[in-house]
């Protein structure tokens, strides 16, 4: 039977501005129609062996979402929407920050800055992973692969991401042929069977008491994840003391603030360092707002 809840959204939230943010809407189990202005999602109870199928819409002050069955239990999705939205962060730091400079005040007039995420920092992890080194066309065939050859169904045929034992119980060779994981096969392998067998526990990341710098550590101990990958997994996790540059936000950048002329790391940094904390929002914010504004 399907379900109907409502979840309030706080003062300033923006539902499209939210889901357009980040590009994980773009990458499965996410399913963003853009037409009817809904974000589709298949949510797991928290055995990871049930699965309903999920649409979520933005109304004045709340969330619609609809769900195509009770296999997973309200309280969960209510959860994980509202992790997945940013709906409990705090913004109001970043936004004093903002407008107290041109180039950024319309992002708080927006309410732009939560980066969309995934319900688990596992999921977010893993497709962290498939963003290194490669173009986003290959990202996204590598996301889907992982949900469709190893995520379970729920009722409709969607699929949902697949759960750490799920990942665990395939080997290296498999990654390679099935996911064209290349290069990453032998870390998705080992990751996923440390999480499985609780050896790390990515989950605890997301607060996590360790100084930024330290938790950053511990991200790079896992295979597979260098200063980049470590940057935006910490952003998915709140935090914005890292940069994350890569060739695109570089390009960006140069294209913005040095007239398209390549210039040092060290010239950007110098930058945002006034934003401190929020310096890897600042950039990030910076560098995605026509993706905002411009025909708004």
């Amino acid at each position: 039977m399907p379900v109907e809840l409502s979840i309030p959204t706080p003062k300033g939230f923006d539902f499209l501005t939210t889901v357009r943010g980040h590009g994980w809407y773009d990458l499965a189990p996410f399913r963003f129609d853009e037409a009817k202005a809904e974000l589709r999602y298949t949510f797991t109870d928290a055995s990871g062996r049930k699965a309903s199928a999920g649409c979520i819409s933005g109304r004045p002050g709340e969330l619609a979402v609809r769900l195509t069955n009770r296999s997973v239990p309200e309280a969960k999705v209510v959860r994980d929407v509202r992790h997945i939205l940013r709906l409990d962060d705090d913004m109001d730091e970043f936004y004093d920050a903002a407008r107290r400079e041109d180039r950024l005040h319309w992002a708080a007039d927006i309410g732009a800055g939560r980066l969309l995420r995934s319900p688990t920092v596992f999921e977010d992890a893993v497709k962290t992973m498939c963003t290194t080194n490669c173009s986003w066309a290959l990202t996204r065939k590598m996301v889907e692969n992982l949900v469709e050859k190893l995520g379970i169904s729920a009722t409709g045929g969607s699929k949902a991401w697949p759960t750490p034992a799920a990942m665990a119980s395939v080997d290296e060779a498999f990654y390679r042929e099935e996911i064209r994981a290349g290069y990453r096969s032998p870390y998705f392998v080992e990751f996923a069977e440390a999480v499985a067998s609780g050896e790390i526990d990515p989950e605890s990341w997301l607060h996590s008491d360790l100084p930024t710098s330290e938790l950053r550590k511990e991200i790079k101990s896992v295979k597979g994840f260098g200063d980049y990958a470590a940057d935006n997994l910490l952003k998915l996790l709140g935090r914005y003391d890292g940069l994350a540059l890569d060739s695109w936000l570089r390009a960006k950048f140069y294209e913005k603030h040095a007239s398209g002329k390549k210039c040092p790391d060290k010239r950007i940094a110098k930058h945002y360092a006034k934003f401190g904390k929020w310096q890897g929002l600042a950039i990030w914010c910076d560098m995605t707002e026509y993706w905002h504004v411009e025909g708004r």
